[in-house]
């Protein structure tokens, strides 16, 4: 494992280079790298994602964290099924248990996270995205859960994450039909949050998409500028407190709010706004 900021770039790999950890001031891009394989989840890349969220979650100085694919066809297609064809029965259990976690590594995370959808996501790459807090998608990429097709289910996370975003019976409708859904679809249900315009233009630096690359930069620029221990408990209370009856939650939400009490970030906010500045905000 390597590491450096923009400055700087990690590469994780083994028998092929398959991640990126690229460092640029606040945010950090997890640079999915099998473009011969539409970026798909082999047990490597899992693994290298796992790693990669263990330094993350302890760098004080990333915001924000972007995932993107390489290329512009593909976020990333899913299972390595070529990999899975020589799996036995308790490798597969074993693969369904790595890639699961590896989903919970993500979403958990203290950062906000950001799915930067290139291309197509398909079965565990749709998955992918939906363990992210927050999605941008190309006008020209598409969302499926193509399980039902093959014999199986949504097994990272699908069947559990997307109900709890777009609601149970639109996302039965596109688990249940294997329906496609569109950067304007996924937007209209609440799912992609900001779409890049086709005549954005494709243009690759380095294997990536350059116009998608630079909202997600400016949107964690918005971001970065919020205290990080606020966005990491604010985080804690949406998603443990969303399918927990009210008067829980609001438990749940005193609890991140006394969490947040004694820091110095909380001084230093008040202080800013009281002297007209801006707050510089460390994660104390």
């Amino acid at each position: 494992m390597t590491t450096m900021s923009k400055s700087e770039t990690k590469s994780v790999t083994n028998s092929e280079q398959v991640l990126t950890i690229e460092k640029e001031a606040s945010i950090a891009w997890l640079k999915l790298n099998r473009p011969k394989v539409m970026n798909c989840l082999n047990r490597d890349l899992l693994k290298a994602l796992l790693a990669a969220c263990e330094e993350l979650k302890e760098d004080r100085n990333i915001r924000v964290v972007g995932i993107i694919g390489s290329g512009t066809k593909s976020f990333c297609a899913g299972a390595d099924l070529a990999e899975r064809k020589g799996m036995t029965q308790g490798d597969t259990l074993d693969y369904l248990a790595l890639i699961q976690r590896t989903m919970r590594a993500i979403e958990t995370l203290p950062q906000v996270v950001i799915a930067a959808i290139n291309g197509s996501a398909w079965g565990g790459g749709f998955e992918l995205a939906l363990a992210c807090d927050l999605r941008v998608m190309v006008e020209s990429a598409q969302l499926r859960l193509t399980e039902v097709k093959l014999g199986i289910i949504p097994g990272a996370g699908g069947t559990q994450r997307l109900p709890r975003l777009i609601g149970k019976s639109k996302a039965k409708e596109l688990i249940l039909t294997a329906a496609p859904v569109t950067a304007q679809l996924g937007q209209q249900l609440g799912l992609i949050h900001r779409v890049v315009a086709a005549d954005a233009g494709n243009q690759l630096v380095d294997d990536y998409h350059q116009a998608l690359m630079t909202t997600v930069r400016e949107w964690a620029s918005e971001i970065a500028t919020a205290a990080p221990l606020s966005l990491r408990q604010a985080k804690i209370a949406i998603d443990q407190g969303y399918d927990r009856d009210l008067e829980s939650g609001l438990a749940l939400e005193t609890r991140a709010y006394l969490e947040l009490l004694n820091t110095k970030d909380r001084l230093e906010g008040l202080a800013a706004f009281a002297e007209k500045r801006s707050p510089i905000y460390r994660g104390e």
